[in-house]
């Protein structure tokens, strides 16, 4: 689904990223798995964010974040 990105947030654990999704009104995790593309979803988050651009989320059926496209 195409949306705007709300907020984004992250911590020092280990693949730990979060977005509040403007389609849903609710905060959704980045599929862990892999830390490169943990950082990777997480980079074009905070790029659509900054400049207020929608991007493409995928999200797998327990609502985590799965694909994000520009």
């Amino acid at each position: 689904m195409w949306t705007n990105i709300n907020h984004v947030y992250c911590s020092r654990d280990s693949q730990n990223c979060w977005a509040h999704l403007a389609g849903t009104n609710a905060w959704h995790k980045v599929l862990t798995g892999a830390a490169d593309g943990v950082t990777n979803v997480y980079l074009l988050l905070t790029t659509a964010k900054g400049n207020n651009r929608q991007a493409y989320v995928v999200r797998d059926g327990a609502g985590n974040i799965i694909q994000a496209y520009l």
